[in-house]
């Protein structure tokens, strides 16, 4: 680990996907526990492909049991959410190395997933669905 930009106990890094967003506190020299909303990751995320989604950017950089994790999430469900910190742990993991940023980069780990929900239409039910056509 490197000399970090701040003089906080703490590194922030905040992540967005659909609706949800995460604040991440990452904390340098820990033992590798992930928090979120006061929740162990194993509490909080049931499927272990969310936990693995959220490890994504510990696991690229090499960092997995050296630094702990406090994240609190709000919003959308728990794919997006999954999504969310994983957003922002590697916005925070900036902050310990700049070397981090390429491996991030070609991992597609610091990219904001733009997909959003579409929205209804008036004459419409729904984004895109039609009332019923009926000749008669």
């Amino acid at each position: 680990m490197a000399t970090y930009k701040t003089k906080r106990p703490y590194l922030y890094g905040t992540g967005r996907r659909k609706s949800s967003v995460a604040r991440v506190h990452l904390i340098p020299n820990g033992t590798g526990v992930i928090t979120i909303n006061g929740r162990d990751i194993d509490d909080y995320f049931g499927l272990d492909t969310l936990k693995l989604i959220v490890r994504q950017p510990l696991v690229a950089t090499n960092t997995l049991g050296k630094v702990d994790i406090e994240a609190t999430v709000a919003g959308g469900g728990v794919s997006g959410q999954a999504g969310a910190v994983r957003h922002g742990i590697a916005r925070a993991l900036l902050l310990v190395d700049d070397s981090f940023r390429a491996i991030l980069k070609n991992a597609g780990l610091l990219t904001r997933d733009p997909r959003m929900k579409e929205r209804k239409k008036y004459g419409l039910k729904a984004a895109r669905r039609a009332p019923q056509f009926s000749k008669r």
